[in-house]
């Protein structure tokens, strides 16, 4: 038995030319859909009296060995350090935005759940941050043709 597949040359081409993609269309197609998620994890994320939480959130691309692998990774910006940091009497330090996201013990034992808003941010917006990476994907590849 032979079979013929039509189009299986054009579609190895193609993969031929992924390869070769230049970093920055991918870089901005990461970030295209890593704001979706940013917007959705600022609206999300606990107001508080200063609203610091929300404000301190940034994208930071992570460094990848990977030739063409952009991630990015929601983090909070370390001017908003004196804000999030808290020291007790005793020294200890606390991080207020995981505290925020997981939860804490209080000072008599209990318990506060977290309020996990970057997780739920991430998984409600996931499906159109997806989206939006290949639509941004494949216009930047149009602009290379």
């Amino acid at each position: 038995m032979k079979y013929k597949i039509e189009g299986l040359e054009e579609l190895e081409k193609t993969l031929k030319e992924l390869k070769n993609l230049p970093t920055k269309c991918v870089t901005r197609a990461a970030r295209a859909g890593a704001k979706i998620v940013l917007a959705a994890a600022r609206e999300k994320a606990p107001q508080g009296k200063t609203k610091n939480l929300r404000r301190g959130l940034r994208l930071k691309l992570e460094k990848s060995k990977t030739k063409g692998k952009r991630v990015y990774q929601i983090s909070f910006s370390s001017k908003f350090n004196e804000f999030f940091v808290k020291v007790s009497k005793s020294g200890k330090r606390s991080y207020y935005p995981a505290s925020q996201e997981f939860g804490f013990v209080t000072r008599s034992g209990g318990k506060v759940p977290g309020k996990r808003y970057l997780k739920s941010a991430a998984s409600e917006t996931g499906p159109q941050a997806a989206q939006e990476i290949i639509k941004t994907l494949s216009e930047e590849i149009d602009k290379l043709k």
